[in-house]
């Protein structure tokens, strides 16, 4: 059994094919998918999908690159839905900030304004947080670190970048989203750094329809593809393939605690 921690099956590119998309990755072993919001107009549908499929649940939350549409009253309304199980995507991502200073000040408050504001409601709720980190691994870790740790029951750095920097979070009850990218053929960090994540703090994701690991790449990527994610997570580890999946899908269950209900 494999659980994909994060996929985007309320993207547009699957509209035409999701009931085979989701056969297939049954077909495959993937169990479990986890739908993160990033998108608050696309929580409706979000919704739907996990009301559909019984093994798939979902997250509301607001990525960085749309923090300007953080509305609390929406995501607290989603939040009140049994699968509604998480608050997330959010975070930091500073790959495309202005290259005005002042504009760039502005930008990286306001996302911090609306992670923090994430950060909350998980404590509130008592729900784990899906974390986005893209260039800004000190910053999302110092606020992790001060307003997350000890208060939210878990959390996921989805798609994790191989910083250094993020470690100490698993002693927080972190856990670490390992995707296509630890299969490209160029990625050589990301390969050194997962030996050193405690192995019990090791999830699989895809992020599809993004991110397609080799040899599907060029492919719109698909839950299935976990697979091919966890057969070289494997040989990196030098555990057999069976011996990572019921790792990993032990530790989503622990992550996510709906996964517990699924065989």
């Amino acid at each position: 059994m494999i659980i994909d921690t994060h996929c985007h099956l309320d993207d547009a590119r699957y509209t035409e094919d999701l009931d085979t998309v989701i056969a297939r990755a049954l077909e495959a072993g993937v169990k479990g998918i986890m739908l993160p919001g990033a998108d608050i107009e696309d929580l409706p549908k979000a919704k739907a999908i996990a009301h559909r499929y019984p093994h798939v649940f979902y997250a509301a939350g607001v990525h960085p690159y749309h923090h300007a549409q953080y509305d609390e009253q929406v995501l607290e309304h989603y939040l009140q839905d049994e699968k509604c199980i998480a608050v997330g995507e959010c975070g930091l991502d500073y790959f495309r900030l202005p290259k005005d200073e002042q504009a760039k000040i502005e930008e990286k408050a306001a996302q911090k304004e609306v992670f923090r504001a994430h950060i909350a409601l998980a404590t509130k709720h008592q729900k784990p947080l899906i974390v986005h980190v893209r260039e800004s691994s000190a910053d999302s870790f110092e606020m992790l670190n001060t307003f997350a740790a000890g208060k939210v029951p878990s959390g996921v750095l989805h798609c994790y970048n191989a910083s250094e920097v993020l470690l100490p979070l698993a002693a927080a009850n972190f856990y670490f989203g390992i995707g296509g990218v630890l299969t490209f053929k160029n990625e050589k960090k990301l390969g050194e750094i997962v030996t050193r994540i405690p192995k019990d703090k090791l999830v699989l994701e895809t992020d599809a329809p993004y991110l397609t690991p080799h040899p599907k790449r060029g492919e719109r990527n698909e839950p299935a593809y976990t697979a091919y994610v966890a057969s070289h997570l494997a040989r990196v580890l030098g555990m057999s393939e069976e011996a990572l999946m019921a790792l990993t899908t032990q530790n989503a269950k622990a992550l996510f605690k709906a996964f517990e209900k699924l065989d």
